[in-house]
C-alpha cells in the first residue's frame, strides 16, 4: 500500500513515465543498474519496477541527512567500495535470490553525465552470473535532490522519465589476471552505461530540441557571444530565431534548400535557428572554396537564393566574388531587418514568444534539416545532406562520453560550413547549457589564446594544424581554466601533443569524423584514452573493416548509426538524393581496430601510392618527414613512371634533403618505399579553411612539374 502511494505522489509530483517494460517475476540471481543522478533515484526505481530490491548504497551518501527521509522508503545496504570484503557482501545477497539494485558510480553525478565506473559492480554480475536490467533516469538531476552545482538548472518539479532496457549479461572475461578480468568487466558494464544513456535521447527537430534547451536552462542565461561582445542570452536568441525565420519564409518556399554566406557570429546561428523552425533547409556555403567552388556547391544543392551579409563580404573581401555567382538572388541580412513591420513585432511579442512551437512549421526528425559540402581536399565537393536526427543523434552521442556541463564556455573558431565546427563548436553546447564563443577565423594564431584567457573558455575546438600554432604563440597561463581540447579533421601529430601537455599541462584528446556523419565517429575521452588512435567509436555506431586488396594490415571502415547523413547530393544528378546502401557509409580510411576498440588510422584509400607494385601510405611518407623536419611538409604523387606512382613532398623546410629523409625512416623502422623520391620547397603549404592540407592543389602542383620536366 505504502508504495502504492509514493507511486501515485510521484506520478503527481513529476509526472513520471516508463519507458520499456521489465519482466513481471525476476531472474533467479538480478542486479538492476542505473545512473546516479539524485537522492530520488532509488525510491523511483522501487516505485515503478515489479521488484523490492535491497540497494546498495555509497558511505558518502549515508552522511547526507536527507537520506534519513527516503531511508525509510527502501532496504538498503551500506558499502565502501574501497574495502574488498564490499563484493563479498553483495555476493551473499545475490546468491540468495534477491535483487540487488546498484548505481555503478557509486556516487551522485555532478555533472549530468556519467561518471567513474566502479569495477565492484561489473566483477559482481560476471562472477555470480547474475542477469542486469539496465535502467536510466532523466529529469531528476534537475531537483534540488540531485547534486549538481550552479549555474545547472533547479526546478523542484521536473518531468521524470525512466527508461527500462532488455536485460543483458556480463561473462566473466578471459585473461591472465583477476586485475586484468576485473578491468574488462568493468569497460564492459561501462559501455553499457553508456550505451543506455544515449538510446534514451529524446526526438525531435533541431528547433525543438533548442526550445527544450531554452525552457530548462531559462531566457535569461547567457549562452552565445561572439567578436562583437554582446553576451547575447536563450532569449535573445530565441526572439533573433523567430524574426530571421519570419522573413527568410518570405524569400524561400517551404522545404526549399537556401544558401547561407555567412561567417561565425550571433546572426548566423540565429539564421539557423529561424530557418529550422520556418522549415527552410540552410546549405552552408564555404566561402573559401572560390567563386567556382561556390557555384559549383548552387549547382548541386539546386539553390537559387543565398542570404548574405554586406558587412561580412565588406569585412572578408568577398564582393567581387559574391557578385560574380551566376543564376542565384543575393539577399542580405541589411535589407531584410526594414522589412520587419509593425505587424511581424505584433505577431513576435504577442504570440510568437509566448508560443515558440505553436510559431514554427511542423516538420519529422528525419526530415533533410541542413545541408553541408565536403571538403574537396581529394576531388569536386559534394552536398551532405543531414535530417535533424542525425544531427541530434551525434550530439547525444558526445554528450554521452563527455561532459559538457552549463559551467563550460566553449571557444570555436572552426568555420559554421565545416561539420566539425557546426556540430561541436555550436549544437553540442548551446544544447547542453553551455557557453558558446565564436570567433571568425581560425588563422588568427595569437588572438586566439587570448581570447580563451579573457573569457575564461574551458574547452577548445581545432584542428591539429591549427593547435600547434596556439601552442607555439599563446602564453603559458592562457589555457589556464581550460580542461578540454578536442582535435579533428587529420592526425594528430607527437609534437603537438607533447607541446600542450609540456607547456600547457593539458592533454589533447584526439577524434575522428566526416561531413557524411555529423559528424564526429569516434573520440579519446578523459575517461578512455590511447594516444595514437582517435578513440573508440561512439555508442549506437556499428563498423566493420572490410579487407582491401594490397594493403596487408587493417582496412576500409565502414559505419552505420543513427548519425550517418541521408545521402549525397551530386552535380551530375542535381535535387537527387543517392542514399548509403542499407545505411552502410564507406569512409575511404584505412583503419585497425585493437582488441578494446580503439581506432588507428593508417591512412585514405585515395592517399596510397602504388610504388614498385606495392601499396604505400603517404601518411607514411609525411611521418617520416614529420621525424626529419619539424616544418609542415605533405605529400602527394606524379602520374606513374616505370616504377609505379613517384611519391612527391612539398616542404616548407628548404634544407630538407633525401638523406635526412632515409635516416628518419630507418629510426622509425619504416620502409624506404615509403620515402619520397623527389622534394619541392614552398614558401606556405596550401591549406583548407579547415586546417586540412589542400591535396588538391598540391597533385595538381606535383602534375605540373612532372610536365614541365619531360
Amino acid at each position: 500500500m505504502l508504495h502504492l502511494l509514493v507511486r501515485l505522489l510521484l506520478k503527481l509530483l513529476y509526472r513520471v513515465t516508463v519507458e520499456g517494460r521489465p519482466p513481471e517475476s525476476a531472474p533467479e540471481r538480478l542486479l538492476i543498474v542505473a545512473n546516479h543522478v539524485s537522492l530520488l533515484d532509488p525510491v523511483l526505481l522501487e516505485a515503478h519496477l515489479p521488484y523490492r530490491p535491497i540497494w546498495v548504497v555509497h558511505t558518502d551518501v549515508v552522511r547526507y541527512w536527507y537520506f534519513r527521509l527516503v531511508s525509510r522508503l527502501i532496504s538498503y545496504v551500506v558499502v565502501d567500495p574501497t574495502k574488498p570484503h564490499a563484493v563479498k557482501a553483495l555476493v551473499r545477497e545475490i546468491e540468495s535470490g534477491r535483487p540487488v539494485g546498484i548505481f555503478p558510480e557509486g556516487r551522485i553525478t555532478v555533472t549530468g553525465g556519467l561518471m567513474k565506473v566502479y569495477d565492484s559492480p561489473a566483477f559482481l554480475a560476471a562472477r555470480t552470473g547474475a542477469a542486469i536490467l539496465p535502467v536510466h533516469i532523466s529529469g531528476a538531476e534537475y531537483t534540488p535532490f540531485s547534486r549538481m552545482k550552479p549555474p545547472f538548472p533547479r526546478n523542484w518539479f521536473p518531468r521524470i522519465r525512466l527508461t527500462v532496457f532488455p536485460i543483458e549479461k556480463i561473462e566473466m572475461p578471459e585473461a591472465a589476471g583477476g586485475r586484468e578480468r576485473r578491468r574488462i568487466a568493468t569497460r564492459r558494464l561501462r559501455d553499457l552505461m553508456v550505451d543506455i544513456g544515449f538510446r534514451s535521447r529524446s526526438r525531435g527537430t533541431l528547433y525543438e530540441a533548442f526550445l527544450d534547451a531554452v525552457r530548462l536552462y531559462g531566457r535569461r542565461t547567457k549562452i552565445l557571444d561572439d567578436i562583437n561582445r554582446r553576451g547575447h542570452t536563450y532569449g535573445g536568441l530565441l526572439k533573433a530565431a523567430l524574426a530571421l525565420g519570419r522573413l527568410t519564409s518570405r524569400i524561400a518556399a517551404e522545404s526549399e534548400t537556401v544558401g547561407v554566406l555567412m561567417p561565425n557570429a550571433f546572426p548566423t546561428v540565429a539564421l539557423l535557428l529561424g530557418m529550422f523552425a520556418a522549415r527552410r533547409i540552410p546549405a552552408m556555403m564555404n566561402y573559401t572554396a572560390g567563386v567556382e567552388g561556390m557555384q559549383s556547391a548552387c549547382a548541386t544543392a539546386g539553390i537559387e537564393t543565398v542570404v548574405t551579409s554586406r558587412v561580412f563580404l565588406e569585412r572578408a573581401r568577398l564582393v567581387e566574388k559574391a557578385a560574380q555567382l551566376r543564376n542565384v538572388r543575393l539577399i542580405y541580412l541589411e535589407d531584410l531587418r526594414p522589412q520587419f513591420g509593425v505587424r511581424d513585432k505584433l505577431w513576435l511579442l504577442s504570440y510568437a514568444l509566448r508560443f515558440p512551437r505553436a510559431a514554427a512549421r511542423p516538420a519529422r526528425p528525419e526530415e533533410p534539416a541542413i545541408v553541408l559540402f565536403t571538403s574537396g581536399s581529394e576531388g569536386k565537393p559534394k552536398g551532405v545532406v543531414l535530417s535533424h536526427d542525425s544531427i541530434l543523434a551525434n550530439v547525444a552521442q558526445v554528450k554521452a562520453v563527455i561532459d559538457f556541463t552549463s559551467r563550460d564556455k566553449l571557444l570555436s573558431a572552426l568555420p559554421l560550413f565545416h561539420s566539425f565546427g557546426l556540430t561541436a563548436g555550436v549544437f553540442v553546447p548551446l544544447l547542453s547549457g553551455a557557453g558558446i564563443l565564436l570567433y571568425p577565423s581560425p588563422l588568427h594564431f595569437r588572438i586566439i589564446p587570448e581570447m580563451a584567457y579573457g573569457y575564461d573558455c574551458t574547452a577548445l575546438l581545432g584542428t591539429p594544424v591549427f593547435l600547434a600554432h596556439y601552442g607555439r604563440a599563446a602564453n603559458p597561463y592562457d589555457f589556464y581554466q581550460v580542461r578540454l581540447v578536442i582535435a579533428g579533421a587529420e592526425k594528430l601529430s607527437d609534437e603537438v601533443r607533447g607541446l600542450w601537455q609540456e607547456k600547457f599541462g593539458i592533454r589533447i584528446l584526439e577524434g575522428y569524423g566526416v561531413t557524411e556523419c555529423s559528424p564526429v565517429l569516434a573520440v579519446n575521452t578523459p575517461f578512455e584514452h590511447k594516444a595514437g588512435t582517435v578513440g573508440r567509436l561512439l555508442p549506437g555506431i556499428e563498423g566493420r573493416v572490410e579487407a582491401v586488396e594490397g594493403i596487408e594490415q587493417g582496412g576500409e571502415l565502414r559505419v552505420r548509426g543513427p548519425n550517418v547523413m541521408l545521402g549525397y547530393l551530386k552535380s551530375d544528378k542535381p535535387g537527387a538524393i543517392e542514399r548509403p546502401v542499407q545505411g552502410w557509409y564507406a569512409t575511404g580510411d584505412v583503419v585497425e581496430i585493437d582488441r578494446e576498440g580503439f581506432v588507428r588510422i593508417t591512412g585514405r584509400l585515395k592517399r596510397f601510392a602504388k610504388v614498385a607494385g606495392e601499396m604505400v601510405s603517404l601518411e607514411l611518407a609525411e611521418r617520416i618527414a614529420a621525424a626529419a623536419s619539424r616544418q609542415a611538409s605533405a605529400a602527394t604523387t606524379q602520374s606513374k613512371t616505370d616504377r609505379g606512382e613517384l611519391i612527391v613532398l612539398f616542404t616548407e623546410n628548404p634544407a630538407l634533403r633525401r638523406d635526412d629523409l632515409i635516416a628518419a625512416a630507418r629510426k622509425l623502422g619504416l620502409p624506404e618505399l615509403a620515402v619520397a623520391r623527389r622534394i619541392e620547397v614552398v614558401d606556405k603549404l596550401p591549406v583548407l579553411a579547415s586546417g586540412k592540407f589542400d591535396y588538391v592543389k598540391l597533385k595538381s602542383m606535383a602534375e605540373a612539374l612532372s610536365r614541365e620536366s619531360r
